[in-house]
């Protein structure tokens, strides 16, 4: 049977390939990616991914072309590939309510956060910090697939136990940490998360993180506005007809 070959494009990742290994393709700072196809768009309408919450990540991981272990994908490479999915599917324009009303944009004129390059070091997601108030130097990692997908089960686990009060925020700080005053062990990362580190220092380190997150702008200021709001991404997103 002749082989069935899709268009694709290349998509650029806000993280420009830094913190992936230098053997990893995605250090290239680019991914290949084919046009939706019906079959894609079977995954969107699949019952069980939608129940799981999971849809959209089946999308893009049948999507990809280029050969990578999705998970190693971290949260604004992502999202930047999520656009460039919705584009390739169905197009630019998104129209979107918020605050009451209607607003329509152009999706490919939203743009990678611009990154200070001097903290990273290529083909390492490792970075150093000083936490403010307590002057311990810790290092942390920006997360990927795989970690989020980690402290979604440690979540699962922990709400049986906690039911009303559970410790979302130090459970990923757990997971952002690599070291403490030069210790990797997770033990003690663990427990220097939760018997030593300062709310003010741990509110620092994600201030921190925010801003040298790659990612992409989503930003959107409606016309004579200078107040700017989240471009709110919905179960429409992918369904433009609905």
């Amino acid at each position: 049977m002749e082989k069935i070959e899709f268009n694709t494009e290349e998509i650029k990742l806000p993280s420009n390939g830094l913190i992936y290994p230098l053997d990893s393709p995605l250090s290239k700072g680019v991914i290949e990616m084919k046009y939706m196809s019906a079959k894609e768009e079977d995954i969107l309408l699949n019952q069980n991914y939608l129940k799981k919450g999971t849809a959209i990540d089946h999308l893009l991981e049948a999507l990809i072309v280029t050969p990578i272990n999705y998970d190693d994908l971290i949260i604004g490479d992502k999202n930047a590939i999520m656009i460039a999915a919705r584009i390739l599917g169905y197009g630019p324009e998104y129209t979107f309510e918020f605050d009451n009303e209607s607003h329509t944009i152009d999706l490919s004129q939203i743009d990678p956060k611009p990154i200070d390059e001097s903290y990273f070091t290529p083909g390492i997601n490792d970075f150093n910090f000083i936490l403010p108030t307590s002057k311990i130097p810790i290092t942390f990692k920006l997360l990927n697939g795989k970690d989020e997908k980690n402290i979604n089960r440690e979540l699962e686990g922990l709400k049986k136990i906690h039911k009303d009060n559970i410790p979302e925020l130090s459970t990923r700080m757990k997971y952002l940490l690599t070291s403490v005053e030069g210790e990797t062990e997770i033990s003690a990362i663990r427990e220097f998360v939760d018997k030593r580190m300062l709310a003010r220092d741990s509110q620092a380190l994600r201030s921190h993180i925010k801003k040298i997150q790659p990612d992409v702008d989503l930003t959107f200021f409606p016309s004579e506005s200078s107040n700017g709001f989240n471009i709110p991404i919905g179960v429409n997103f992918f369904w433009p007809d609905n």
